[in-house]
């Protein structure tokens, strides 16, 4: 079980807040679409297969998951901008899809 991975020399692991520059093309054009949430999994062991959970709230309390493979070369940029304030004991954290609002908060 894969509880961190390592993107160039960041270390990400379950429960950090991640904000990603992912690149989309649409019609012929780039352009780079920013990703922030709380990264609620991390899935594989080999690192061509390791695939990554982010979850955000978005507008009226909606939650919007993205699943990312680690070595996507869509991904420009990954930073961690948040680390949980609490220790945590849990490797996937889906029971985040079931509370709301403040109560989300780790």
């Amino acid at each position: 079980m894969a509880n961190s991975f390592q993107w160039h020399d960041i270390r990400v692991k379950v429960g950090d807040i991640v904000r990603l520059e992912y690149l989309i093309k649409e019609k012929g054009k780039e352009r780079q679409q920013p990703f922030q949430g709380r990264v609620i999994a991390i899935k594989g062991s080999s690192p061509e297969s390791k695939t990554f959970t982010v979850r955000r709230i978005a507008v009226d309390g909606v939650g919007v998951e993205r699943i990312f493979p680690v070595q996507s070369p869509w991904i420009k940029e990954l930073r961690v901008v948040g680390k949980p304030s609490k220790r945590i004991k849990r490797a996937k954290l889906y029971y985040l899809r079931q509370r709301h609002g403040k109560k989300a908060r780790l």
